[in-house]
């Protein structure tokens, strides 16, 4: 599932993103780094695999995403939260550069979440579609199983010093003057 004939991700800003109003919809909230100044996961998995079998997740569901760059932080609860405010279902996704992920409902707290993804060098494209498949899931009120997860007790020393390093950059690119965020145009080329 992760290869892909797509060769490079192309996202374009638009407006500030608004409330949405459909109640099909489920939005993914990125990091400020996602996509530009980072491409790949902490596992070098290409951005444009992680965002396209998260949307094709949520299309198989028969649901759409809008995706949205948040700039205010870096903290995929606090993305998650903030893209839930803005998801007409109220469900969103989170999702950080290195690729940490939440599935997330606007009536949590910031840190509670529905479903956590946090060991990002174990997540692969077909985590991804997963999560993209139970987020639709949430939004159209049902109660699915959580996506399996797989658990390293060595991942996070292994990529301690690579996580910190994309921190390092994701940080840099936070921009609170630009408000909640931003919508944007996704294109698969």
């Amino acid at each position: 599932m992760e290869k892909t004939k797509e060769k490079k991700l192309i996202l374009t800003e638009l407006d500030a993103a608004e409330v949405g109003s459909s109640s099909d919809e489920v939005v993914i909230g990125i990091a400020p780094a996602f996509g530009e100044k980072l491409t790949k996961t902490i596992v070098d998995l290409d951005h444009v695999v992680v965002l396209r079998e998260l949307m094709a997740g949520i299309e198989e569901e028969g649901l759409k995403s809008r995706v949205v760059k948040m700039y205010q932080t870096a903290d995929v609860g606090f993305i998650g939260h903030a893209a839930a405010q803005l998801s007409g279902s109220g469900i969103s996704i989170g999702l950080q550069s290195k690729g940490t992920a939440l599935i997330h409902q606007k009536d949590l707290a910031p840190l509670e979440n529905l479903e956590l993804f946090p060991q990002a060098p174990l997540l692969d494209g077909e985590t991804y579609r997963l999560i993209g498949k139970n987020a639709a899931r949430y939004a159209k009120g049902e109660t699915p199983t959580p996506v399996p997860t797989r658990n390293d007790q060595m991942a996070r020393p292994k990529f301690q010093a690579k996580a910190a390093v994309m921190h390092i950059k994701e940080v840099k690119e936070l921009d609170p003057e630009i408000g909640t965020g931003v919508e944007l145009k996704v294109e698969f080329k």
